[in-house]
């Protein structure tokens, strides 16, 4: 960038006074960094040719800044040294803001110095005297020195002295010396923050935070520096949006390498330590540059700490980003990083002659997560922790482990129906290698083992069907061979699997009928029957499917009339029960009838729950819940869905816990509750992202989370996440439809944040997506959008363009409201343009043109009305043009004939609101009150008196706190009423 931009603006240039500065104004809105620091260098070298001191004290400040805002921060000191000895050698060189200015740069001179181990305490000490006498004799309050003091007491660790100056430094009177607001509290609340009053410090940070102070670097540096605290408090909602908002604010600023580092630290405290990793790979340079020592240390120290995790959990071999030259693993870069901080803390606290900043340094390196995991809700992978070792096995008397106690805990998961049931059951199977076991007990380890393998289990199966014969439970033999042929119809073989389960089931009824089998086993043939024909129900279509699920149907119930009744104390038959009114459920799901499907889900569901087993009822809830959706009972969605993720718990599977709290965002998002939603839409896209689903569930559900974050207004939080979850997004897999949608809603956070140019690519990209779909609504307003962001990002001709395509578009489409906004705003573009008032003046009578005849071949008075009010704002925007149209006085004839003109459109547009009636009353008032104000400025105080008055009858009887949209209207144009009297008084 610096270098295309000497290449525009070069020295040869800069032949006067006028060209400096212009060429300075432009360097200081190009990117932090190095260029930007050599073309200040090359515009010192032109003012210097110049033979102007004023040009050269000037271009040493402008030198000084941008060097103050970058990573070459010690730089600073050449230009300011030879700025105070012009300064004590010819004061009258200066002028008054040039003089304001090398005053109040000493205060970045003494941090600066403080950040620079080089540099004596004694000559910091020295320099701190300095600055108090020079700001004595220039009738400055002590204020600034005050809190350079304390910041050389703290750095030190002198925390007596830092005390004293602290409040020295709020005791004295704030001036034209002293920080800024927002810094001055972003400096108090670090000190609260660093003696451990965290609540205090988040109490002065708060006007920062919301807004209320800000400057170049804040809220940047207090949203960085609130993160541990917040942590701290257990304020994980804060402090999460803080680093979305934060980390978005320091990405593009070089300067600000101490607050990246607390974006790192807070991602290795919260169990983000993938994106931790993705932050330092966007940050090479950080690892090297030394133009600034304390933020240098800053970083390796939270390098270190996060390498350190990652060691921790097992991946101290993985690669990670690191210093360029080489390829770095995490234990490695550790070492490294730990190296590197200690040394620049143990030069520091050689200079200071304590070892306070290595017992930061080494404190902050040993920090302890605050969070097991906190989802951002920005992409990331999930943390690649090896899998937990399995659980100890209880040894027996030898030293080996203790079968007999294995196996009774296999089985009390197994006929209880526990989860992990067949882990138990292997971890007998590998205990029991070597062992003699009777034909029972390897029955039952083969019958598990074959659940564990799927399709490839049906000879296992059989293997456990003839282990259970062997031992004399021939119920249970043909409950194996049944779930065998369960097993065929899950591999596709329907046909063979009904087949298969045909003989057992004959013989199990025979078995039951004689008393040589049990229920359960005689309940485990049925239903493994009445799965196969559900299967064959699913599968089947055309005229013969009614007869299919007729012949399902009647399999379940066989089960039904079997078990029910009879389940006593046994959790087995209970699940039977609550199995086959799921699969009633499905099967009048197939028949169409979706109301008696959503009933027998519900009862299936309760039947799990009464059983004992919740865990068994969420698949059926998240049926219901789709069910209720579809049927628009969305109260009872609602209610399924909360109940299938607290009847989940800790069993839930991650896949399965991102799909619920999605379709919970969905619904709770479709009655307005946004916060809510949001929390869904986050622990959505968290645990897709646990479940290797970022791209494709997790893109789902950011882009959820970034919609309803901008709902509620957070601007910067939506536009992370929505950024985060547009390269995942695509047409084959999401559609064009949340392609736009999410270039649409960043579109207009980036407008919001003030990145209008960004605004403007989101939303022409989106409008390029949406131009090739048959309805053209969504192309017209997104052109029309990109055009209000290419005006406000100072792009004319581009922004006329892309109204010109929407009002093509709007006209096609029928709708004269869009086509006359989008020439009233193409009339104001004209306008800027060296002569465009004519072209403006076209482009507003277009605008009439399209009002008068839609309001005249109206449909409807509704329709009308609509037209009317549109053709009332025109006049009002056109009168307004007309005014900022012309500079001078009023008494010049051509500016007060353009001034008449102006006031004749007002008072039209006044007219035709007050056609409207009551519902048009502030607009109304609106254009009054603009003419009056010109009226003033024609000279006519008495006719701007009178409509005053005129506006505040209207407002009779008028609630003061009525709003409109949120704004209190009336009591505002009451405001305004009253102070246009006083200046028409005045006048």
């Amino acid at each position: 960038m610096g270098h295309a931009q000497r290449g525009r603006s070069g020295m040869s240039d800069i032949t006067n006074f006028d060209a400096l500065r212009g060429a300075m104004a432009e360097n200081s809105e190009q990117p932090e960094g190095p260029a930007r620091n050599a073309r200040a260098e090359e515009l010192l070298a032109a003012a210097e040719k110049l033979n102007i001191p004023l040009a050269v004290i000037e271009a040493l400040g402008h030198q000084l800044k941008v060097y103050n805002y970058s990573s070459e921060k010690g730089k600073m000191f050449v230009p300011f040294a030879r700025l105070l000895r012009m300064w004590d050698e010819r004061p009258e060189d200066f002028d008054e803001y040039e003089t304001h200015s090398l005053h109040w740069v000493f205060k970045w001179v003494s941090a600066g110095m403080l950040d620079q181990p080089h540099i004596p305490l004694a000559s910091i000490e020295k320099w701190l005297g300095e600055m108090e006498h020079r700001y004595r004799l220039a009738g400055h309050s002590e204020r600034a020195v005050r809190s350079a003091e304390h910041s050389v007491a703290a750095h030190v660790g002198d925390v007596a002295r830092a005390e004293r100056a602290y409040a020295a430094w709020l005791a004295a009177d704030r001036d034209t010396m002293a920080d800024c607001h927002a810094c001055e509290l972003h400096g108090q609340g670090w000190w609260q923050a660093e003696r451990g009053r965290d609540e205090e410090a988040l109490r002065l940070w708060r006007p920062v935070l919301e807004g209320e102070y800000t400057c170049a670097h804040e809220p940047h540096t207090a949203l960085a520096s609130s993160l541990l605290p917040l942590l701290r408090l257990g304020r994980t909602d804060e402090a999460r949006a803080h680093h979305l908002r934060g980390f978005r604010l320091v990405r593009a600023m070089e300067s600000m390498r101490g607050a990246y580092a607390e974006h790192v630290e807070f991602c290795a405290l919260t169990g983000n330590e993938a994106r931790g990793l993705e932050l330092l790979a966007e940050r090479p340079a950080y690892f090297t540059d030394d133009g600034h020592p304390q933020s240098r240390l800053d970083f390796m120290s939270v390098v270190a700490l996060l390498m350190d995790r990652l060691t921790g959990l097992g991946l101290g071999d993985r690669q990670v980003p690191g210093p360029a030259g080489r390829e770095w693993t995490a234990l490695e870069l550790a070492a490294h990083a730990r190296t590197e901080a200690l040394a620049l803390a143990a030069r520091f606290d050689e200079r200071n002659g304590t070892t306070h900043v290595s017992e930061r340094a080494r404190a902050r390196m040993a920090r302890e997560p605050l969070a097991e995991r906190l989802p951002l809700g920005v992409r990331s992978s999930a943390r690649a922790v090896p899998p937990p070792a399995p659980p100890a096995v209880p040894p027996g008397g030898s030293g080996r482990p203790d079968l007999p106690a294995l196996l009774a805990e296999a089985r009390r998961r197994s006929d209880h129906l526990r989860p992990h049931a067949v882990e138990a059951w292997a971890a007998v199977a590998e205990a029991a290698e070597g062992v003699e076991l009777d034909p029972r007990d390897q029955a039952e380890i083969a019958d598990h083992r074959a659940m564990d393998l799927g399709p490839e289990g049906i000879a296992l199966f059989e293997r456990a069907a003839e282990l259970y014969a062997a031992a004399g439970d021939p119920g249970e033999a043909l409950a194996a061979h049944a779930r065998a042929a369960y097993v065929r119809a899950l591999a596709g073989d329907v046909d063979g699997a009904f087949a298969a389960v045909s003989g057992p089931y004959d013989e199990v009824l025979a078995l039951h009928a004689a008393g040589e089998t049990g229920i359960r086993q005689t309940a485990s043939v049925l239903m493994g029957r009445a799965r196969i024909l559900m299967r064959r129900a699913h599968e089947a279509e055309g005229p013969g499917a009614e007869a299919v699920r007729t012949e399902a149907g009647a399999a379940v119930r066989e089960v039904l009339a079997l078990v029910e009744g009879r389940t006593g104390q046994d959790v087995r038959l209970a699940a039977r029960v609550a199995e086959a009114q799921a699969m009633l459920a499905e099967l009048a799901g197939l028949g169409g009838d979706l109301e008696t499907a959503a009933g027998l889900f519900a009862r299936g569901a309760a039947a799990f729950v009464a059983a004992g087993l919740p865990w068994f009822a969420v698949e059926y809830e998240a049926r219901l819940a789709s069910l209720a959706h579809h049927l628009g009972d969305m109260a009872e969605a609602e209610r399924a869905l909360r109940a299938a993720l607290e009847h989940g718990g800790a069993h839930l599977e991650a896949p399965g816990r991102a799909q619920l709290h999605l379709q919970l965002a969905e619904v709770v998002g479709g009655r307005g509750e946004a916060v809510e939603a949001a929390r869904h839409a986050l622990e959505a896209a968290h645990w897709a992202d646990e479940a290797g689903e970022g791209v494709t569930l997790g893109a789902w559900a950011r882009q959820q989370l970034g919609g309803f974050l901008l709902r509620q207004g957070r601007w910067a939080e939506a536009a992370e996440v929505l950024e985060s979850a547009l390269p995942d997004l695509s047409a084959e897999t999401h559609g064009d439809g949340a392609i736009v949608q999410t270039q649409w809603w960043l579109g207009d956070c980036l407008s919001e944040l003030g990145e209008h140019r960004a605004a403007a690519e989101r939303r022409l990209q989106a409008a390029e997506i949406a131009r090739h779909w048959p309805e053209q609504h969504d192309h017209a307003t997104l052109a029309h959008l990109a055009g209000e962001s290419l005006g406000q990002a100072g792009l004319p001709a581009e922004a006329d363009r892309a109204y010109a395509r929407a009002g093509d578009l709007w006209r096609e489409l029928g709708n004269v409201q869009g086509l006359v906004r989008s020439l009233r705003a193409r009339a104001w573009i004209a306008l800027r343009a060296p002569g465009g008032l004519a072209e403006a003046r076209d482009l507003m009578a277009d605008a009439f043109r399209e009002c008068e005849a839609a309001r005249d071949t109206a449909a409807d008075v509704e329709a009308r009305q609509q037209y009317v009010a549109e053709l009332g704002n025109t006049h009002r925007q056109f009168g307004d043009l007309l005014a900022r149209s012309v500079s001078g006085s009023p008494d010049d004839d051509c500016v007060r004939a353009v001034f008449e003109e102006a006031l004749s459109q007002l008072l039209r547009s006044a007219e035709v609101f007050a056609s409207l009636g009551e519902e048009a009353l502030h607009s109304r008032t609106d254009a009054e009150l603009t003419a009056g104000l010109l009226e003033i400025e024609m000279g006519r105080p008495a006719d701007a008196r009178a409509r005053a008055r005129a506006v505040l009858a209207a407002y009779d009887g008028h609630d003061a706190t009525e709003d409109d949209g949120g704004r209190s209207v009336v009591g505002a144009r009451r405001a305004e009423a009253e102070h246009m009297l006083r200046l028409a008084a005045d006048d």
